[in-house]
């Protein structure tokens, strides 16, 4: 198994010279923290990713978690872990100080995520959910639930959850049906379902918090009726002695992938004894449950990324270093076979993996700027902010997972049949990164937000923004003549974008919602590849920047590689939205007008 999982030297290029993480210090809110202190981080996030959770990466996977009586069992390494987390403040990394946490940038929280991720995403994933329902509390909720819940589950003792998704249901949140009596106490009674959830019960924790969507007694229809609450496992009596609170394990899936992790089916109220504490005001549960599902968004690229990178190193190692075949032209079968990294297709889907992974990586740190930007900001420049952070959620989260998937299926293909076998660990992240383009909004749903929501939002005001950050990147890149092919080719893509999206608003109207909406997804799509596109040419930028006369050997290697990749993405990549692009002008309702009898044989 490959000993590399990421690149520290990708890591600190994207952190200090693509996005200058260390002006963000210069603002009063981070002004606590040096790059020194972020160099730290990433050295002891690799060391646990390294030491702890990559040695555990196959064994979680082939000894996945078992219900025994009423109890679901993990891997040892989880309580370890968590407990690591907790003192060593990773969960709570970028939380404010007020409630505990280090106060860390945001951009700065997600390289030890993705570290983690990289390393062992099924191990990753406890802490992650701990931080995002933890959080939900700090915003929401009130002081008593803080003080109750918040400080155990950023010490890595009780797990969260976030329990959104019901049997009938699925996706479509405003027909849950989990109910919610209120009564004399200040708790409400919960009755209900609750399917796929994530970390809701294992023994690597002394309790599990969820955070969970419920409709109160007589509340509107809809998602404008759903309200939230926290329902722990075990309750917390007058006395303090916790005693179980009425959540039962209904189910355990078995899973493709990602099988380190628990995923359960729940039933709450079946002795009519579940209580749970409401979060900020009745019937705004969504709005509120849309933190932490934008977070978890968010997180989703960043783990989709990650499996990719490692897959990616995994792939790397092993083609350097297994001989097969000849160069082409070379017919003398006496001389010594070459390592397959020679050869010009095995360069190609490397080049492949790594365009989506550093591409990926580089819109999540993007995102994350922008968070950051928007707590550091005020007036017009917070709204700026949190507007592009808004409307590219949905783009950072399936770019990475759909493109993630390919990346994983390329490094893959590289080890050929040995690649399809369990001695290596290329088989494993291709069934960990499929649950990706699935699990917190399938690409279509983010492919219907992004068309139907967020271009229009505001009358265009977050992709006008989004349009102008593209511009000037193009201004910069124009500037150096050896990247001047790309800013013609970023510039001409930008227009095309422009082109099909005002097209397609301009027909809105006129064919109806579910023609507008169509192909979505093949919107989405085109989106993306001028969105890494884009944050390639600003990688470029800065890796032509950074060669000087007088750089090393290595740096003059990685500086080239950048621009190699980036090349590769403007004459491999970019031109596939071309073919989206003439679709997406059709709009000639097949789909639509497809009929269901027509499938049959």
């Amino acid at each position: 198994m490959a000993e590399k999982f990421v690149s520290e030297r990708n890591l600190k290029f994207m952190l200090y010279e693509v996005f200058d993480v260390a002006s963000l210090t210069d603002h009063p809110y981070y002004a606590e923290h040096t790059s020194e202190t972020f160099d730290m981080i990433l050295e002891t996030a690799l060391k646990i990713g390294r030491d702890m959770l990559k040695p555990a990466l196959e064994e979680m996977d082939r000894n996945q978690p078992e219900l025994v009586g009423d109890e679901v069992r993990v891997h040892p390494v989880v309580r370890e872990f968590l407990k690591e987390c907790g003192e060593g403040g990773w969960i709570p990394a970028t939380a404010p100080e007020e409630h505990g946490g280090l106060q860390l940038p945001i951009i700065i929280g997600m390289i030890p995520r993705f570290v983690f991720m990289a390393a062992n995403y099924s191990g990753s994933v406890y802490m992650l959910l701990c931080y995002g329902a933890a959080h939900l509390i700090t915003s929401f909720g009130s002081e008593e639930l803080i003080d109750t819940y918040v400080p155990r589950m950023f010490a890595g003792e009780w797990q969260g959850t976030m329990a959104l998704t019901e049997p009938q249901a699925g996706s479509s949140l405003s027909d849950i049906a989990t109910a919610a009596e209120p009564t004399d106490h200040g708790y409400y009674k919960i009755r209900g379902q609750k399917i796929f959830i994530s970390a809701s019960d294992h023994n690597a924790v002394d309790n599990v918090v969820h955070l969970m969507l419920a409709k109160i007694k007589g509340a509107p229809p809809g998602v404008k009726g759903i309200s939230l609450f926290v329902v722990p496992k075990l309750r917390i009596e007058e006395s303090g002695d916790l005693v179980p609170n009425d959540v039962n394990i209904a189910g355990i899936y078995h899973k493709l992938g990602y099988r380190g992790a628990p995923i359960l089916q729940l039933s709450m109220g079946e002795n009519d004894d579940c209580r749970g504490r409401l979060v900020g005001e009745p019937h705004k549960g969504l709005v509120y449950m849309f933190q932490m599902m934008n977070e978890a968004r968010i997180e989703v690229g960043l783990g989709a990324t990650a499996i990719a990178s490692a897959a990616y190193y995994a792939s790397l190692e092993y083609v350097r270093e297994r001989p097969q075949g000849r160069k082409p032209g070379t017919k003398d079968p006496a001389l010594p076979q070459v390592p397959i990294i020679e050869h010009a297709d095995i360069k190609r889907m490397l080049l492949f993996q790594r365009a989506v992974v550093e591409g990926s990586l580089s819109i999540l740190l993007q995102c994350s700027k922008y968070a950051d930007l928007e707590i550091v900001s005020s007036g017009e420049d917070k709204k700026k902010y949190g507007m592009l952070l808004d409307l590219l959620t949905p783009v950072a989260k399936s770019y990475p997972s759909e493109m993630g998937v390919q990346s994983v299926s390329q490094g893959l293909q590289c080890l050929g049949g040995y690649g399809y076998c369990d001695e290596f660990p290329l088989e494993q992240y291709f069934r960990d990164s499929r649950i990706h383009p699935i699990h917190e909004g399938t690409t279509a749903i983010h492919g219907i937000t992004l068309l139907g929501r967020n271009i229009p939002m505001k009358n265009g005001a977050g992709y006008r923004l989004f349009l102008d950050e593209v511009r000037e990147a193009v201004a910069a890149a124009e500037k150096e003549p050896a990247l001047a092919p790309q800013a013609a080719s970023m510039a001409e893509a930008v227009e095309k974008l422009e082109r099909v999206t005002d097209y397609l608003l301009g027909i809105s109207e006129k064919v109806g919602t579910e023609r507008f909406l169509a192909d979505a997804t093949l919107y989405l799509e085109l989106f993306g590849i001028v969105c890494i596109a884009w944050q390639w040419l600003l990688q470029a930028s800065a890796a032509q920047s950074a060669l000087k006369d007088d750089s090393s050997e290595a740096d003059v290697n990685f500086y080239e590689g950048k621009k190699a990749t980036c090349r590769y993405f403007f004459a491999y990549e970019l031109p596939k939205i071309e073919g989206l692009a003439k679709r997406l002008m059709n709009n000639d309702g097949l789909t639509v007008e497809m009929k269901e009898a027509y499938f049959d044989d």
